[in-house]
């Protein structure tokens, strides 16, 4: 095991890392831009080293940086969280050149991964389905007609190298694509430095149905069972919830062992997560993430099983020492993510946290770094905070998600609490009836 871990990120990850480790016995490092001086993990750390300033290319994206916190701090592992340098091959590999562990998987699966059409050939290979779509690049608009023919419109160009909902278009017929596939290109290079784009069939209704997957490198491979984050704005998610609600227990079985097996085949080492678009009974993959996911505590809830733990333990060099049938899932959990935004327009809300109250009880879970006097800085991600909620049922869940939000105080900032009061008024959620598109339509920005 670890002696000590370096924590290569901020805000509520940073700290969810610490307390694993904690648990654990490994003494722990935080690392923060000046702009972060007083966050919580930062407070709670063993030790902590300043990387820069608030600019994350000059601070938590800066390799240089945290490879001298490592050597100052004589970290012997650094636990990446998610974005930032979570998914960077370059990262791991230099991190690897000094004998220090990175706590993830091998540069070459991130790299393969990270490379969308990359991804899409090699999990097809290994028996994943994935949406029908070209073989590869595509350059020409000829070509690029061609191949929107035959799987018929509308379809979908997207950046090869993309994500976050960026270099993505939709093209309704033969007409408007040599423009859009010029639009996508141009806008792929500039937010990626990489141009390619691949077409895929544009789904009308699906659901977003990712499904949790643990390997150890050494043949062993395991899936936790399926998340459904289909409630999104800009295909960024909300709500996550597992298991979900429009899948019935054999859909679940098939789609997860179909992971596990080729999480296993592929040798991957630690924790990922593999995205489906479902429509109609039929899954097709759009992407695989090589880290731990934001919504990761819904699979903790439903199985037991601590995931930053296991991922600190296989980068180790442990086996899984369970197989699939040691895996249960109980009753259901429901994840809001708690952003310092308005909950209507999305406007970041920086500024100073007045007063907080955090909901409690059986079944609540709170994953935040924010307290009473912090300042949330205006240079990043406005997530300040995860509400997690547990029932035996999904009714059972969702009245304590009720519950749970009617407690949750956060003055001083706005929130997005009062979202998911108004979301939990509407059938379609109590119902569990909605797909990727519901959330736009409903807040009627299409």
């Amino acid at each position: 095991m670890f002696d000590k871990v370096l924590i290569a990120n901020r805000g509520e990850i940073a700290l969810r890392v610490l307390r694993a480790c904690r648990e654990l016995g490994i003494a722990t490092v935080a690392v923060h831009s000046t702009a972060d001086e007083t966050a919580m993990h930062v407070l709670l750390a063993d030790e902590s080293v300043c990387i820069g300033p608030p600019a994350a290319a000059d601070s938590y994206l800066s390799i240089p940086a945290i490879l001298s916190a490592c050597e100052i701090t004589g970290a012997d592992a650094v636990h990446p969280g998610y974005g930032f340098l979570s998914e960077n091959a370059q990262f791991s590999d230099i991190l690897k050149e000094h004998n220090i562990t990175f706590i993830g998987p091998s540069g070459d699966h991130i790299r393969t991964m990270g490379d969308k059409i990359a991804a899409k050939q090699t999990v097809e290979a290994l028996g994943i389905p994935v949406v029908p779509g070209s073989p590869g690049a595509v350059e020409d608009p000829a070509e690029a007609i061609r191949i929107a023919n035959e799987i018929g419109y509308p379809v979908i160009i997207k950046a090869a190298a993309g994500g976050g909902g960026r270099g993505m278009r939709v093209v309704k017929n033969s007409q408007d694509m040599a423009v859009s596939l010029q639009t996508t290109q141009t806008e792929a290079k500039a937010a990626f430095g990489d141009g390619s784009v691949y077409i895929e069939k544009f789904l009308g209704k699906p659901r977003h149905i990712e499904v949790q997957v643990l390997g150890d490198g050494q043949g062993g491979g395991v899936h936790l069972g399926e998340r459904d984050c289909s409630l999104q704005r800009r295909h960024q998610k909300v709500w996550e919830e597992a298991r979900s609600p429009a899948l019935n227990d054999s859909q679940r079985e098939k789609i997860g062992n179909t992971c596990a097996k080729a999480i296993a085949d592929m040798n991957y080492s630690g924790a990922g997560t593999i995205e489906f678009l479902y429509e109609n009974g039929e899954f097709y993959f759009i992407e695989m993430n090589t880290r731990l996911q934001v919504e990761h505590p819904v699979t903790e809830m439903i199985t037991g099983i601590d995931l930053v733990q296991e991922q600190i333990r296989i980068a180790a060099g442990a086996k899984l020492g369970y197989t699939q049938d040691d895996v249960q899932f109980n009753g259901h959990a429901i994840e809001c993510r708690i952003n310092a935004e308005n909950p209507r327009t999305f406007m970041p809300s920086p500024g100073l946290v007045e007063n907080v109250h955090v909901p409690g009880g059986l079944g609540v879970r709170v994953d935040s770094g924010i307290y009473s006097g912090y300042r949330i800085p205006p240079y990043y991600d406005s997530l300040i905070g995860k509400l997690i909620v547990f029932g035996k049922s999904r009714n059972e869940c969702l009245m304590r998600l009720r519950r749970a939000l009617g407690e949750y105080v956060i003055e001083g900032v706005e929130t997005t609490i009062p979202l998911f009061q108004d979301l939990l008024a509407e059938k379609d959620i109590m119902d569990g009836d909605y797909d990727i598109h519901w959330l736009e339509k409903y807040l009627g920005w299409h």
